[in-house]
């Protein structure tokens, strides 16, 4: 049971980053378009600029977690 609440966690967090990257908004909720976008992300790393891929949007996924805590601290801050 509990390998199964972990999975579905995993799962859950994993959609929320769809939905933290505008995803979801930016194909209309379209989930064909989601899946061919995921396969040309899988086909890229499949190639030879895998870790290049790697490097890049691990950079860019860091610096938007960053800007996001950064975001929630200042409202936190200035809400009563």
């Amino acid at each position: 049971m509990a390998a199964r609440r972990e999975r579905t966690r995993h799962l859950i967090e994993l959609g929320g980053l769809v939905q933290k990257a505008g995803l979801v908004e930016l194909t209309d909720d379209d989930r064909a378009v989601l899946l061919g976008a995921f396969l040309a992300v899988a086909q890229m790393l499949s190639g030879e600029q895998r870790q290049a891929a790697l490097a890049n949007w691990r950079h860019s996924g860091r610096r938007a977690f960053q800007a996001h805590a950064m975001a929630v601290a200042e409202r936190d801050r200035t809400e009563p």
